[in-house]
């Protein structure tokens, strides 16, 4: 299985930047996509970027042209580089590898999340 340690996330104020970093693990030979979700409180768990082994990337709509999803083979490593951020970004921010969320069961295997927190 695959093991993943976060790190990056804290207080800023809006319009500042962030950068989250994740490194995997264990039998990383296996992931096929990396992704970062997002849980706001009060509400459902959210994808943010998703980046493909074949390199694609995909974005929500309400961070398009703020957030960039990247990795570094190398390291082990996926990025979260976030800038422009908003007070509606606050939450904490979850990464996964090969991640699904259906009917609000998780699989996959998920990071322990990191608090993002954005201040007016």
């Amino acid at each position: 299985q695959v093991q993943l340690v976060e790190s990056g996330g804290g207080l800023v104020q809006a319009g500042g930047s962030l950068r989250l970093s994740c490194v995997a693990s264990g039998s990383i030979f296996s992931i096929s996509a990396m992704g970062w979700y997002r849980q706001a409180p009060g509400k459902q768990r959210e994808l943010v970027a998703l980046i493909t082994s074949g390199g694609s990337t995909n974005y929500a709509d309400s961070v398009k042209g703020r957030f960039t999803i990247s990795r570094d083979n190398a390291k082990n490593t996926v990025y979260l580089q976030m800038n422009s951020l908003k007070p509606e970004d606050t939450a904490v921010y979850y990464c996964a590898a090969d991640p699904r969320v259906v009917g609000g069961v998780y699989s996959g295997s998920w990071g322990q999340g990191t608090q993002v927190t954005v201040s007016s």
